[in-house]
């Protein structure tokens, strides 16, 4: 009997040594599984603003394209899995992440210091500044010449920030307008509804080129920014794999390729 109890105590030994073992390589590694969930479904969802031109956007076919959309189906392609496109709330996109429905935003989204709080960010891939537009035959020359006049932006975006962290300006507005899109702040402007809209100069040049509406963007900026892709704060396995990928892309030319045919230029600055 006394064999028998020194037996199955080494056993029950052996099982807890071998199981606090398991626990200490995966509190080793993190307990982070988002690379290895995403390639076990084979998808990967991204969230999108789909009017947001050139970044993604939907074209006269109704499908959605754009600078980010190229980017991340070939990052996709290299991963082996499919590239979902999800259109989201832009103004409810953290929530979109934080429970599951999307597993990044990747799409002219801008970095702060508050969205790092709650995210994970790659580094940034793009720069963009925070720009005023106005009609070609506006008076308006500098941002002081607002001072009593309409501006319109994107509810949720980072022009609404920019307005924020400029509070001069803002106070010296008569009114800030929130659309849905920028698509229909510009629209508005069009008519004569609002004297500017606050925008991001990537979507403003590119809105001016494709349009070609008499539309002209001050000098004056409200701060320049970047863009990079945002996970959720402990999916930083998923992060890092994504941001691998676009350095290779950058090494071999291939986002060279997406810039140019989407920017005109390559002026991304990933890995530079």
């Amino acid at each position: 009997m006394k064999r028998i109890g020194i037996a199955v105590f080494c056993l029950l030994l052996g099982a807890g040594m071998v199981f606090a073992g398991g626990k200490k390589d995966g509190a080793a590694a993190g307990g982070d599984n988002s690379l290895q969930d995403i390639l076990n479904k084979k998808v990967l969802v991204l969230g999108l603003d789909d009017s947001f031109p050139p970044m993604g956007f939907r074209n006269e076919n109704n499908e959605i394209v754009g600078y980010d959309i190229d980017l991340a189906t070939e990052v996709a392609k290299r991963l082996g899995v499919t590239l979902k496109l999800q259109p989201i709330d832009w103004n409810a996109k953290e929530q979109e992440l934080n429970t599951g429905e999307i597993d990044c935003i990747w799409n002219g989204f801008t970095i702060t210091d508050e969205r790092k709080k709650s995210l994970t960010f790659t580094p940034p891939y793009l720069k963009n500044a925070q720009v005023i537009v106005v009609k070609g035959n506006s008076p308006v020359k500098t941002l002081k010449d607002l001072a009593g006049k309409t501006a319109g932006t994107q509810a949720g975006s980072s022009s609404v920030d920019a307005l924020e962290d400029a509070p001069e300006f803002k106070s010296s507005l008569k009114e800030v307008v929130e659309y849905k899109d920028f698509l229909t702040a510009l629209m508005d402007l069009d008519v004569g509804g609002i004297d500017a809209v606050v925008i991001d100069l990537v979507v403003a040049n590119d809105n001016i080129n494709r349009s070609g509406k008499d539309f002209r963007i001050l000098t004056e900026t409200l701060g320049e920014e970047e863009f990079g892709i945002g996970f959720r704060k402990n999916d930083k396995a998923l992060a890092d794999k994504v941001w691998e990928t676009l350095l290779a892309m950058t090494q071999d030319g291939t986002v060279a390729a997406i810039a140019t045919k989407w920017l005109g230029a390559d002026i991304s600055i990933i890995g530079k």
